[in-house]
């Protein structure tokens, strides 16, 4: 680490989400950067939520941070007329979906407060939800980092080739608007962190006067599970959060395309959802039995070992996908479609196999089940992957040599800080 960074007095990490415990995507990325920062000095974890709790730290670690502090959000109602209604006034607004939640002057009172007359080296921001915090953050840090957990702009793109109508006019309306914050806010961060090269291209492409390095999500390194699998039936599993609208987008399409044949082929195969926020996919799968949800799970890589093959049928989204690389992780089999791997290491028929419609899927799937070597062989090399780069250590050594470059680089140049 640069000489600055090691000697800071304090981090601060502001975070829309909780880091622990540990379910779905975001608060894995989001602690794995506090683990960083915590093995290198005292760390005031900031972060956002709906309910008072009297102790907002204790679900992390003991002794991982130094301070720990909550903002309180105003409640958002969940029903489909309530989110149509909250949309349609960002769309009047020109915000994007949650920039508005994030930044509104009760909570920026609220940061304010909680970092009165506190410095620090170095501050990052998790989410483009939280860019808005910026001027605020500058005030108080030496130096100032975003952490794009998605190019929103990216994503919203995405979600308007997939989704049917008239969320889809929606989002093509919110990607403009995406691209228009962040065209504006990009060039004002000391470093901007991406989850893969493809979407540090994206930055520099709406802002190329933005400092940008990869920073890829990663998961804990510990063991692979023992499988959990059975010889009494054959399982697919698909993991995420099920209310994440390329996750829904997923479920839809592999409900509607491929189980149908596929349940037909293997009338023992059971797919099991694995996630949060069943509701949001529930009436997607009802009234199939061999369709199973089951709700927010304690170890996702445990519940994928008792799968066969792990699937992940995504035609939208930004960032990387963490459902592959808890596959991986647990040493299972994967088949996903190209955008569902793009940004990670993925070699098709290596450690991954992609399929690119649904006649390949049926047929990937049950050429799987039926190869038990070839299962194998994709798990094991999807394990390789994931501890040679995916892995908390491997992406640490990464972000080290990115902040090293980015201290003695030219702060009036913008571009991608390689950490190679």
């Amino acid at each position: 680490m640069s000489r600055s960074l090691a000697e800071s007095d304090r981090a601060l990490l502001l975070s829309p989400e909780a880091p622990y415990p540990l379910h779905g995507g975001g608060s894995m990325r989001t602690a794995s950067l506090l683990h960083y920062l915590a093995e290198r000095r005292p760390v005031h974890l900031v972060r956002f939520s709906e309910q008072p709790e009297s102790e907002p730290g204790r679900d992390l670690p003991a002794d991982l941070v130094d301070a720990v502090d909550l903002v309180l959000l105003p409640r958002h109602g969940r029903s489909a007329i309530t989110r149509a209604s909250r949309n349609a006034r960002r769309l009047a607004m020109g915000r994007p979906p949650l920039l508005d939640r994030f930044g509104q002057p009760e909570t920026l009172r609220q940061v304010e407060r909680v970092t009165q007359s506190k410095r620090y080296s170095v501050a990052i921001a998790e989410h483009f939800w939280c860019a808005g915090y910026l001027p605020l953050l500058r005030r108080r840090a030496e130096r100032v980092v975003l952490d794009l957990h998605n190019v929103e702009s990216a994503l919203h793109a995405a979600c308007a080739r997939t989704e049917p109508w008239p969320q889809r006019l929606a989002h093509r309306i919110f990607q403009r608007h995406a691209e228009r914050w962040e065209r504006r806010l990009f060039p004002l961060f000391d470093l901007i962190l991406t989850t893969s090269q493809q979407d540090a291209e994206r930055v520099l492409r709406i802002s190329p006067t933005a400092r940008v390095a990869v920073y890829p999500n990663a998961l804990p390194l510990r063991p692979a599970p023992v499988s959990q699998g059975s010889n009494q039936r054959e399982v697919i599993a698909f993991s995420g959060n099920l209310e994440y609208h390329p996750n829904i987008t997923a479920v839809r399409f592999f409900r509607t395309r491929i189980w149908p044949e596929l349940s037909r082929l293997r009338p023992g195969l059971v797919w099991k959802l694995i996630g949060k926020n069943e509701h949001a996919v529930r009436s997607l799968v009802q009234g199939d039995a061999r369709i199973e949800l089951t709700g927010p799970v304690d170890d996702a890589l445990r519940e994928l070992s008792g799968a066969d093959v792990a699937i992940a049928p995504l035609l939208a989204g930004s960032g990387t996908r963490v459902k592959i690389m808890e596959a991986w992780a647990a040493r299972r089999a994967v088949v996903s479609t190209p955008i569902g791997a793009e940004g990670l290491p993925a070699e098709d028929g290596v450690n991954i196999v992609l399929a690119r419609s649904a006649t390949d899927w049926v047929g990937t799937v049950v050429r799987l089940l039926d190869d038990p070597a070839s299962r194998a062989r994709l798990g094991a090399a999807g394990r390789e992957t994931f501890e040679r780069e995916l892995c908390w250590p491997a992406a640490w050594e990464r972000l080290d040599r990115s902040l090293g470059i980015l201290q003695h680089a030219a702060w009036s140049r913008g571009g991608l800080v390689t950490a190679e």
